[in-house]
């Protein structure tokens, strides 16, 4: 960690002490967006002119007018402009000279229309050619699904750390790490932690926004031990913190915060506030401006409940903080276990999926006790279809006899 918040870097000066050429355009004109936004695909153009000189000037090149311009790109798509004449009527082309000249012309389709022996046959070869590249992307995807165990929870994230805002110093980067509680584990090749990149702010509606835009991609999974237990899981946490580091290599804590990581699946925007701890002393605030430095937390779990803590009470008394800025998340939650695929209306009425998993409230016990009555009373009701139907009627007569 004092490695990452010591980081050094290249501030060799650019030849020539200035860019040559701009990275980013800020305010793009439309010509610019249709030049660097065009998709490439190879198009043949085709244009069908008309001399429209009068009689004795014939084959000069500001009487020829563009009556038709047809395009057939790479797809197979044709484009006819403009588009065939139909009941709209016949197009107009006005010339003025020595004389006003109108001309008036029309756009018809004559190709030969396709027998339905020809369609049925285009017909087939799409279908097999569809049929085959279905094959080509089955045969990439394979047939294996990767399952979870019995009572056990797949948890993937797909986060993104958009952006910090609000805070004093400039040149900002973003320290984070996963916490996983107890029950909770993770694949070895797994990253639990990060480090963005140095990003300088923009003001922004009266704000100093560092955009990172950086993504990251957490798994793992949470499985069921002891249905006895009493407590209720905890559910990982995201611990961070925010730093500014200046020209001279000056790194100052600028704020730390945490993130639970939703229950939910989906997606979710979450806007975590951050604080960092201050000394009341002009002392301190001198340091941190001219020479860097500031009073840090030397575990980062401190910033909800330390792993370390064992009582009931946790007292944060005399520890003085300052309200900073705050981060922007971005996280699409995924969720999988095998208590999804339990139809039944009773797991439907659950509100939590680690309701699913076990029974670890009151509810969960009692939908468990009346999911057992209803696979005993099934049970019963198929050994009473495979008796005889003899002594089924037997014995039924002999409960009505008085």
């Amino acid at each position: 960690m004092a490695n990452l918040r010591r980081r050094r870097q290249d501030h060799r000066a650019m030849e020539g002490g200035v860019l040559k050429s701009r990275v980013i355009t800020w305010e793009p004109s439309e010509e610019f967006i249709k030049n660097n936004h065009v998709i490439n695909t190879p198009v043949q153009t085709m244009y069908i002119m008309g001399d429209l000189g009068p009689y004795g000037k014939l084959g000069h090149r500001e009487y020829e007018r563009v009556l038709c311009t047809i395009k057939v790109d790479g797809n197979g798509v044709i484009i006819v402009k403009p588009d065939f004449t139909g009941t709209k009527g016949a197009y107009r082309i006005e010339l003025d000279g020595e004389k006003r000249e109108l001309w008036r012309y029309t756009i018809e389709n004559t190709s030969a229309q396709a027998q339905r022996e020809e369609e049925e046959r285009e017909q087939r070869m799409f279908r097999d050619l569809y049929g085959r590249h279905k094959e080509y992307l089955n045969g990439l995807v394979g047939s294996d699904f990767e399952m979870t165990r019995p009572g056990e929870l797949r948890l993937f994230v797909n986060g993104e750390i958009v952006s910090a805002q609000g805070y004093e110093y400039d040149r900002l980067y973003v320290h984070f790490f996963l916490e996983l509680p107890s029950r909770w584990s993770s694949p070895a090749f797994q990253q639990l932690s990060g480090v963005t990149q140095t990003c300088a702010t923009k003001t922004l509606r009266r704000d100093n926004v560092a955009h990172f835009s950086y993504p990251f991609t957490l798994e793992m999974f949470f499985t069921q031990e002891d249905e006895s237990e009493g407590s209720l899981p905890q559910w990982p946490v995201i611990y961070f913190e925010v730093l500014s580091l200046d020209y001279w290599q000056r790194y100052r804590v600028e704020g730390y915060g945490s993130v639970v990581l939703p229950a939910a699946p989906g997606f979710h925007t979450l806007i975590a506030p951050t604080w960092r701890p201050i000394e009341l002393s002009l002392v301190s605030e001198l340091r941190r401006f001219f020479i860097g430095g500031s009073p840090e937390l030397e575990d980062l779990t401190y910033i909800r409940v330390p792993g370390t803590f064992t009582g009931e009470r946790l007292s944060r008394f005399g520890f003085r903080t300052e309200t900073t800025g705050s981060v922007t998340f971005r996280l699409h939650c995924l969720q999988q276990s095998k208590a999804f695929l339990d139809s039944s209306a009773l797991r439907k009425r659950m509100q939590s999926v680690l309701d699913r998993l076990g029974g670890f409230s009151q509810q969960s016990s009692l939908f468990s006790v009346l999911e057992a009555f209803q696979r005993a009373r099934r049970r019963m009701q198929e050994a009473r279809e495979s008796l005889p139907q003899d002594l089924i009627s037997t014995s039924a007569s002999t409960v009505q006899q008085p």
